[in-house]
C-alpha cells in the first residue's frame, strides 16, 4: 500500500506487524486510546534491601527466559557498559530469542553482534542503530525485525502495550539499596534518566545497575523506589568522558560555520524570533554552531528565550547561565558541561521522554516549540528527511527526537551540506524516509536555502533578508552537477527493519543489502 509519503509498504509487513500505513502527521490527533498495564510484585514487609550480588542473580530473580523483551537507556552514549554486560550474562545463561528495546544503540554495543548472529537476540527496537549492529541488521543477520522509532514514539509504544517490557535494566549513576535512582553525584554522571522513566513505570520487573551505592534515601530521585525491584552494584556502568563523542561535538569546519550563520540569519528574519521564543537544536556541528551565533543576536537585541528543550549542550547551558534563556527542560545531556549544569543551575529541569515528545499524551513539550534546528543524512525534493539509513543502504543513524520536534515546531529547519564526501545530501528521493516533508519547513545548505512552498508565510517574511534562496530542485541540481546522479542502492527483497511514524504506523521499510554489495 502507498502511504502519505509515497512509500510502498508491503502487505505482508502490515499483516506481520498489525500496523497501518502512515496517513499523515496529524491523523490520530484527538483520537482516544487506553494505556496498557503491567505486573507489579508488591513489597509490603518493612525493612530489608533490594540489593542482589550480580547481574546473574538479578536475571534469575526476574525469571529470565527465552523470548523476553529487555530494555535499556543510552544516556551514557558511547560510554555505556550496562547493555553489553547484561546481554553477555544472558548469553552465558543460554537464553535465546530476546527482543532488545533500547532507547538507542551505538558502536559501543558492537560486542553484542555475535549474539544477533547466534539467535540470542532476534528482534531489536530502538530509535536507530550505529556501528556493527546496523551493519548486521542491514546484511540480514537479525532473524526478526528491527523497529526504529523516535523517542516520543518509543514512549507511546510502551504505554499502549505495543511494546511490553519484561525486564528493564536502568544504569544509574547513584542508587540506594531500596532503588531510589539519581543521574548525578556518582562516578559516571549522565545528567538525566529521562528515557528510563517509562521503562520504570511500565516494565514487569525493573533492575537498577549502579557503580555508586549511596545511603538511603537517595534524594532527589529521578526514578523512585516504588518502581524498582532489584539493585545490583557493579564495578563500572559507563564512561562519562565518551558522552560527547560521535555526533555531539562542536565544529571548527568553516563550511558548517557558514551554514550556521545562514540558519541564524534566517531565524532572526522570521516572525517567531521575538521575546520569549522557544528553541531546540540537534547535536550536529552546524546545529550547535547555530546556537552560538544566535546568542550574539539575542544579546544585541535584548531578546530572551523562554525555554530550550531536548538534548542539551554547553552552548544552551551558557545561554541559561547568562540569563538569555529562562529555562532548560532536559531529556538528555550531550557533554560534561551540560551534565554539570543540571546540578548547578536551578532553572535546568529534568523531564521524562514522555513529557518531551510522546504524541499520545495530553500535550508534549515539542508542541510548544517555535524553532527546531536539525541535521539529516538526506533531504529530498519533497522535503522528506532520512536520518537512519546511509546512501549505501546501511543502517547508520538514529531518529532520536527528529520526527517529534519536526512535527511540533512552528519552524523546522534542516541544516545539511549539499553533499557529504562525494554523496549528494539533497536528492530526488531519500533512500529511506524517517521524517515526512509535511513537517519540514526550511533546508539550509552551503549552496543556498530552500523554503518548503507550503510555507508561503516564511517566504514572504524573509524575502528581503538578502539570503541565498533557491528551490529545493535547484539545490538538488547543484548537488548532482558536482557529484553526478547517484545510482540506486541494490536492496534485496527481504524487509529487515521498519521505520515507524510517531503514531505507530509505518513510514517506510528497510530491506537487506544484496550480498554482492556487502561491506568488508
Amino acid at each position: 500500500m502507498i502511504n502519505a509519503v509515497g512509500r510502498d509498504i508491503p502487505e505482508e509487513i502490515l499483516e506481520l506487524t498489525g500496523k497501518d500505513i502512515f496517513r499523515g502527521t496529524h491523523h490520530f490527533d484527538g483520537v482516544e486510546f487506553r494505556t496498557a498495564t503491567h505486573k507489579v510484585k508488591p513489597v509490603i514487609n518493612s525493612g530489608g534491601s533490594k540489593l542482589l550480588p550480580s547481574i546473574h542473580e538479578a536475571l534469575a530473580a526476574c525469571g529470565i527466559r527465552d523470548g523476553m523483551t529487555l530494555s535499556f537507556h543510552h544516556h551514557f552514549r558511547n560510554g555505556d557498559k550496562v547493555l553489553n554486560m547484561v546481554l553477555e550474562e544472558c548469553h552465558r545463561m543460554g537464553v535465546r530469542d530476546l527482543t532488545i528495546a533500547a532507547s538507542s544503540l551505538g558502536s559501543q554495543n558492537d560486542p553484542i553482534v555475535p549474539y544477533i548472529e547466534d539467535g540470542t537476540i532476534t528482534n531489536i527496537q530502538s530509535s536507530g542503530v550505529r556501528g556493527g549492529i546496523g551493519k548486521a541488521i542491514s546484511e540480514g543477520k537479525l532473524r526478526g525485525l528491527a523497529i526504529m522509532r523516535s523517542h516520543g514514539a518509543r514512549v507511546r509504544a510502551i504505554e499502549t502495550g505495543e511494546t511490553h517490557i519484561d525486564i528493564a535494566f536502568i544504569g544509574a549513576p547513584t542508587a540506594d539499596e531500596y532503588g531510589n535512582l539519581g543521574a548525578n553525584g556518582g562516578k559516571a554522571d549522565c545528567g538525566v534518566l529521562s528515557y528510563s522513566a517509562v521503562d520504570a513505570q511500565m516494565a514487569d520487573r525493573v533492575v537498577a545497575v549502579t557503580d555508586c551505592l549511596v545511603p538511603f534515601p537517595n534524594l532527589p530521585a529521578q526514578i523512585t523506589q516504588t518502581y524498582v525491584d532489584y539493585v545490583v552494584e557493579v564495578d563500572e556502568i559507563g564512561d562519562p568522558t565518551k558522552i560527547a563523542t560521535g555526533a555531539a561535538k562542536p565544529t571548527t569546519d568553516q563550511r558548517k560555520l557558514m551554514m550556521a550563520q545562514y540558519c541564524t540569519d534566517f531565524v532572526i528574519n522570521t516572525p517567531y524570533f521575538k521575546e520569549g521564543f522557544s528553541y531546540q537544536t540537534g547535536v550536529g556541528g552546524a546545529s550547535i554552531a547555530s546556537t552560538i551565533s544566535l546568542a550574539k543576536v539575542m544579546r544585541e537585541r535584548g531578546i530572551h528565550m523562554s525555554f530550550g528543550v531536548g538534548g542539551i549542550t554547553k552552548p544552551m547551558c551558557d545561554l541559561l547561565d547568562e540569563g538569555l534563556c529562562r529555562t532548560l527542560v532536559d531529556t538528555q545531556d550531550f557533554d560534561q558541561d551540560a551534565i554539570r549544569n543540571m546540578s548547578t543551575n536551578p532553572r535546568h529541569f529534568y523531564i521524562t521522554a514522555g513529557e518531551y515528545a510522546n504524541p499520545f499524551n495530553k500535550g508534549a513539550y515539542v508542541n510548544k516549540l517555535d524553532f527546531v534546528i536539525l541535521a539529516a543524512l538526506e533531504v529530498d525534493t519533497h522535503f522528506n528527511c532520512n536520518v537512519v539509513v546511509g546512501s549505501d543502504g546501511y543502517i547508520t543513524g538514529a531518529q532520536g527526537g527528529h520526527p517529534d520536534t519536526a512535527a511540533g515546531a512552528k519552524c523546522t529547519i534542516i541544516i545539511a551540506p549539499i553533499m557529504q564526501g562525494r554523496i549528494p545530501t539533497v536528492c530526488t528521493d531519500c533512500t529511506t524516509v524517517t521524517t515526512p516533508g509535511e513537517d519540514v519547513d526550511v533546508v539550509v545548505t552551503d549552496y543556498g536555502i530552500a523554503i518548503n512552498p507550503k510555507r508561503q508565510d516564511l517566504i514572504e517574511a524573509t524575502k528581503d533578508s538578502g539570503l541565498p534562496f533557491k528551490t529545493i530542485e535547484e539545490l538538488r541540481d547543484i548537488a548532482y552537477s558536482i557529484t553526478g546522479e547517484p545510482e540506486k542502492v541494490q536492496f534485496g527483497e527481504r524487509v529487515v527493519g521498519i521505520i515507524e511514524a510517531r503514531d505507530g504506523s509505518i513510514m517506510d521499510v528497510v530491506r537487506e543489502i544484496k550480498p554482492f554489495a556487502f561491506k568488508d
